[in-house]
């Protein structure tokens, strides 16, 4: 899912880390994803699906892990004594440790400039009607992608008509 939005937000999937080397300026770089992680638990314990959740909110819905992806990530970061787990109600709640608040602090650069990144690309503060659309553009790209097989030839015609007066209605408004 993430490699869609960034594709309308002119990125590629490497931007945020899932390529090899250096990324480029102001993007991501390798590992991001473990050290937003420690910062989001540096606040509070949490379990995974409140850190997915909570990933997906900073991120305003462009960026939703998938558990497959945090749970190994959460493991890792356990092996290497950054955080503890602790397991109640059949649920393992993180904490992070005296290690992962030293991580932290060694990589506050790189935690700095992704939320710079962050308030670069996802600049929502700033623009009124911005998160609204890019959340209703999406929700209409999941609804169509969960029907799409359904749909006859001559629905699926009369639904490019309409994304293709869409969007050339949207690129007259943007270049005035």
């Amino acid at each position: 899912m993430l490699h869609h939005h960034l594709g309308f937000m002119g990125m590629r999937r490497g931007d945020w880390g899932f390529g090899h080397g250096r990324a480029p300026e102001g993007t991501f770089e390798r590992g991001a994803l473990k050290l937003v992680i420690l910062d989001l638990l540096k606040d509070k314990p949490a379990h995974g699906y409140e850190l997915i959740k909570a990933l997906e909110e900073r991120s305003h819905g462009f960026y939703t892990p998938s558990a497959g992806s945090i749970y190994p990530i959460l493991q890792m970061l356990t092996d290497m004594g950054f955080l503890v787990a602790s397991e109640s109600e059949g649920k393992k709640t993180y904490t992070i440790t005296e290690a992962g608040l030293e991580h932290l602090r060694q990589n506050k650069e790189q935690i700095d400039h992704l939320r710079e990144f962050a308030r670069h690309h996802w600049p929502f503060e700033s623009k009124a009607h911005l998160k609204e659309t890019l959340v209703e553009l999406h929700g209409l790209g999941r609804y169509f992608r969960g029907r799409v097989r359904n749909l006859t030839d001559d629905q699926l015609a009369k639904i490019h008509d309409v994304v293709s007066r869409a969007s050339a209605d949207i690129r007259k408004i943007v270049e005035g």
